[in-house]
């Protein structure tokens, strides 16, 4: 039973409640502290109407406590955020999507991590955003540029490779910041400590601050949405408020996809590189799969007989955990993809290949299945796929080519050829129908243009046509 003290001013007039809830004893047998609110007594109300007001108020409270309900919803937005990304972890969910909350927790937490879940309102989310919009609002980084590290590691004799394995930094990193690409000084300290050189030897550094996309700020209200709706469907607060929070407008960007004309010249520049490249891009080109899915393909997941491969494996990286194996991006994201007969032929000269090359390699090979592996057997980065095709690209004097780029052009290349949005959907293994449709609105716009172009042409002609 709840208790209920009264309060009066020096005056004797009766100004509030102190109602104190009694919880009761914990495991340990110990006294649990009590739960305390304070009922305020309107000036206009009679000490009597007061007094059941406030009876009636304790009432729900005690309830409310009895069910765990309202101390819970008394905490802060930060230790509900802490206790969801917890139960996120256990029911298994992708280490890169935990590495993308993670990332996005310091900010989020400065500016609401303070405030209780039942007292966060709309405006205190259209407020962070706006922050997050300011001119400069992204995170300020000491960047530092490589000064002459193709010299330097000419003179030691080093390659770019053992450069990577000293450091701890990867491959296609190491590539980036020998062209002079910016890089965050905790980096290029890892770089120095490899070449066994000081900071100022190797690079010059520089203060940089980023203003945040709208996109970005779109994944920040989307793992504030995701811990609100946790806490409604468990009944700590009524309604999801970031749903009537106010974001800014998703500016969309033309997809980058080739012309049929540069995938010509990409592939007869293909013809001249060894044929596990070869393959591997092929595949890429032909099949418009993410570059995980591609270095998680094994080949019991070929069926040469039908001419297809099934996607059902990842192969990921995140600091701290290293490379591993995982399901794709989404249940959609599991299927089969049918490839032309080439590539299928290429597929089978390539196994062949392998075949040899592991034979000759003896024990020193750890066969796990994997259609493209490192010289020991085990799976190949995917930063490794970013790193071939910008060397191949310079080699052939192409334009920067990115392993998206082709999922884009495979896409973009159906459409125009008049192929519906759930096929292509489909072979590119979108959660949704309307994800693809939104990524590719302005192509489907063209294709569909082409369309009417296309029945208008037929029509004029039959127009003019005399016996018609």
């Amino acid at each position: 039973m709840a208790n209920l003290q009264e309060r009066r001013n020096k005056d004797g007039k009766l100004i509030s409640y102190s109602i104190r809830i009694f919880r009761g004893r914990g495991p340990d047998g110990k006294q649990l502290k009590p739960f305390t609110a304070t009922f305020e007594v309107k000036p206009t109300w009679s000490e009597k109407s007061a007094r059941k007001k406030a009876e009636a108020y304790a009432a729900t409270l005690e309830k409310e406590v009895k069910e765990g309900s309202l101390e819970n919803a008394r905490q802060r937005f930060d230790q509900y955020c802490d206790y969801v990304l917890e139960l996120k972890k256990r029911s298994g969910t992708k280490q890169t999507t935990l590495k993308g909350y993670r990332y996005l927790i310091p900010r989020t937490y400065k500016a609401i991590g303070h405030i209780l879940l039942k007292d966060l309102r709309p405006d205190h989310l259209n407020a962070f955003y706006m922050q997050l919009e300011e001119e400069g609002s992204g995170v300020e980084q000491n960047m530092a540029v490589a000064k002459n590290l193709p010299a330097i590691l000419n003179n030691k004799g080093m390659t770019r490779k053992e450069l990577a394995e000293r450091s701890g930094v990867s491959l296609n990193t190491v590539y980036l910041i020998v062209k002079g690409n910016p890089t965050p000084v905790k980096k290029a300290l890892a770089i120095c400590k490899g070449l066994n050189m000081e900071l100022e030897e190797v690079f010059t550094t520089e203060r940089k601050v980023n203003t945040l996309s709208a996109n970005t700020i779109q994944h920040y209200h989307r793992m504030i949405s995701m811990v609100l709706e946790h806490a409604v469907k468990e009944g700590l607060v009524v309604q999801n408020v970031a749903k009537r929070a106010t974001l800014p407008k998703i500016q969309h960007k033309e997809v980058n996809h080739f012309q049929p004309k540069e995938l010509i010249k990409i592939q007869d520049a293909l013809e001249k590189e060894d044929i596990k490249w070869r393959t591997m891009i092929t595949i890429l080109m032909m099949s418009g799969c993410r570059r995980g899915e591609l270095m998680g393909l094994k080949w019991d997941r070929v069926d040469f007989e039908q001419g297809t491969i099934r996607i059902d494996n990842n192969v990921l990286y995140v600091p701290g955990v290293g490379l591993y194996e995982d399901t794709p991006k989404t249940e959609k994201s599991k299927r089969t993809i049918a490839l032309p007969p080439q590539t299928m032929e290429l597929l089978r000269q390539y196994k062949k290949c392998q075949e040899v090359e592991i034979k000759r390699l003896g024990n020193y090979y750890r066969d796990q299945n994997f259609l493209f592996a490192q010289e020991d057997g085990s799976p190949m980065h995917p930063d490794s796929v970013n790193t071939w095709l910008d060397r191949f690209s310079k080699r052939h004097g192409l334009p920067h080519i990115n392993p998206h780029a082709f999922r884009h052009s495979m896409a973009s290349l159906l459409f125009y050829k008049g192929m519906d949005s759930v096929s292509v959907s489909a072979r590119l293994g979108h959660a949704q129908v309307s994800t693809t449709s939104n990524i590719y609105a302005h192509v489907m716009e063209q294709a569909d243009k082409k369309s009417a172009d296309i029945l208008a042409d037929v029509f004029d002609k039959k127009a003019e046509d005399p016996s018609s």
